[in-house]
């Protein structure tokens, strides 16, 4: 039976297209993903979790492709933030709900996470992009 979860739903109600991919439950890297599909590491794409240096504001989501590094100084930069640090995975795992290495963009879409992804995305189709449907 096909795996049925928030993600699935919200883009079958969208009318999105998607295949889907099941691995084994262990813990993945997006470069491990990207070498399981045999897709180059810039289509898959890990979702960070990034704390904000002000008290009491939401943590942010940030995706970038597997392979590659985020540059907090950019990214607080471009959202006219202070400090930005990378949340521990504890504390990803606790704000999020989900395991690291399955945390979703998509999964956490309604639940008030400023979401940001690198321009990069917009380069590929629509078919060529692959992220994590959660855990």
């Amino acid at each position: 039976m096909p795996l049925r979860n928030n993600v699935t739903r919200l883009l079958d109600s969208r009318k999105i297209k998607y295949e889907l991919f099941e691995f084994s439950p262990e813990k993945h890297s997006a470069e491990e993903t990207a070498a399981l599909l045999g897709v180059p590491e810039d289509h898959v794409y890990k979702t960070l979790v990034v704390l904000r240096d002000v008290r009491g504001k939401k943590p942010l989501l940030a995706m970038v492709p597997a392979g590659r590094e985020l540059n907090l100084k950019a990214l607080a930069a471009s959202l006219g933030e202070k400090k930005l640090k990378m949340a521990t995975q504890r504390e990803a795992e606790e704000l999020t709900g989900l395991l690291v290495g399955g945390i979703s963009a998509l999964a956490l879409l309604n639940r008030g996470f400023e979401i940001c992804i690198e321009c990069a995305a917009l380069a590929l189709p629509p078919a060529g992009i692959h992220i994590s449907a959660g855990q």
